[in-house]
């Protein structure tokens, strides 16, 4: 069953907080460590992304579920050419919604983000050794373009073509 009504805002990086906190939390009790939640404090979101980027959620006054949108990734993506795609992180779910394809919902608002700033590609990283995670991608429609050690993670970077020409 689809989550309805959503509403979203952009640059609260505290309600991205919490949501990140309350899946790193829920992950790491089901044996899935994800992030680890010092790493996920406003303070330190604030110090890696920039609040603007930030896409949260909310349902019923509550936040659900966030992502953030990059303009470049050098780290993970160092070849591309600047203004080809938007890239994604930290996409996250609250616990007390999963299963009700609020992923998706939240990737398609992505897509269409950066077919409206007429960028081809939507991308991101994941961890290679997570393959319920890269299914989830995977049935969206995000094609496995690369496997990369960037530091000491074993990353599969994915891209989704997306449709810029619809928006006059």
């Amino acid at each position: 069953m689809l989550l309805s009504p959503l509403t979203f805002t952009h640059g609260d990086v505290a309600a991205a907080s919490s949501v990140l906190m309350a899946s790193a939390v829920d992950r790491t009790a089901r044996g899935e460590e994800l992030w680890l939640p010092q790493s996920l404090t406003p303070e330190r979101l604030g110090k890696y992304y920039p609040p603007e980027g930030w896409q949260v959620a909310w349902h019923g006054g509550q936040p659900v579920g966030c992502y953030v949108l990059l303009d470049q990734d050098p780290l993970f993506w160092p070849d591309d050419p600047e203004g080809e795609a938007l890239y994604l992180h930290k996409l996250a779910v609250h616990p007390e919604v999963q299963g009700r394809r609020l992923a998706w919902t939240l990737l398609q608002r992505a897509a269409q983000q950066a077919a409206d700033r007429r960028r081809a590609y939507l991308r991101l990283d994941t961890a290679t050794h997570r393959p319920k995670l890269r299914a989830v991608y995977e049935s969206i429609g995000f094609e496995h373009v690369a496997d990369r050690i960037v530091k000491s993670w074993a990353v599969s970077l994915y891209e989704l073509p997306v449709q810029t020409g619809a928006h006059g």
